[in-house]
């Protein structure tokens, strides 16, 4: 049995240029159809579906205030900067987008959930995950949140302190209204009715300690003086075993379980 002889060189040659000259036939074809799809009006976005949450911003508006902001097509969109277009609008937390073929975008949205205002404007609220975020003014449904104040960065921390001590001004039929995390960790709340506690600084268990005593005893040193606590005025408990109150017309400490004037 022979053996195939080897081909000759200028045929090997032949062979080799043809296979180059397929391939860069075959990469040529597929450049041109990549460069008609980018350039095809087939693709273009013609379609921006709009879902989820859109209770302050309207599919309608939304298409029409980000959807001049987009450019490419299909192929060429950065979804990463669509995303961040339409989370740059008022009340937007989150949006979903993906591409559905040949020309159409479907965007899901999560918007934030306010809790509380931040700061001393109508601009910024605090979310349910602690997180500010700017509006374009006040809203109706804003009329019944707390105030919250303090450094930039700490709007969680203020916001988990007031869930934690609200609740312990109910006995006495309040809300704290605003709470104010100031300089040095000192903390401030004024009550829906009126009235200022200064809580003084503390991890959360002692002001939340310092709270209940205040809470339990106010009635009860206010009654002694022919007031009730309509009549508070502000109450410091800052000072060790007690507390100072100021009601309408009179100034008491309490400390060690007794009221003084």
């Amino acid at each position: 049995m022979n053996a195939a002889l080897p081909l000759p060189m200028d045929v090997r040659l032949m062979n080799l240029t043809t296979a180059l000259l397929v391939c860069g036939l075959l990469l040529a074809c597929a450049a041109a159809a990549l460069g008609w799809a980018l350039r095809s009006p087939t693709f273009a976005i013609e379609q921006i579906t709009v879902t989820g949450d859109t209770a302050h911003n309207s599919a309608a508006s939304l298409r029409a205030g980000v959807a001049p902001r987009l450019s490419g097509n299909f192929f060429t969109l950065d979804l990463a900067a669509t995303q961040a277009a339409f989370q740059s609008v008022p009340w937007v937390r989150h949006a979903a987008v993906q591409r559905e073929f040949p020309n159409r975008l479907t965007v899901r949205l999560q918007e934030h959930v306010p809790v509380a205002r931040w700061g001393d404007d109508d601009t910024h609220l605090v979310n349910d995950a602690g997180e500010v975020f700017e509006v374009g003014g006040a809203d109706e449904d804003d009329d019944g949140m707390p105030t919250l104040i303090g450094p930039d960065g700490q709007a969680a921390q203020v916001l988990a302190m007031h869930r934690l001590l609200d609740p312990l001004v109910r006995p006495l039929d309040r809300r704290i209204a605003q709470l104010q995390l100031q300089s040095r960790g000192h903390w401030r709340a004024e009550m829906d009715q009126g009235g200022v506690i200064e809580l003084g600084q503390g991890a959360p268990e002692e002001l939340a300690a310092r709270l209940t005593q205040f809470v339990g005893t106010v009635r009860e040193v206010a009654a002694r003086h022919q007031r009730a606590v309509d009549a508070l005025e502000s109450a410091d408990l800052r000072h060790a075993g007690g507390y100072a109150l100021r009601l309408r017309g009179v100034s008491t400490v309490r400390a060690d379980g007794a009221a003084q004037r």
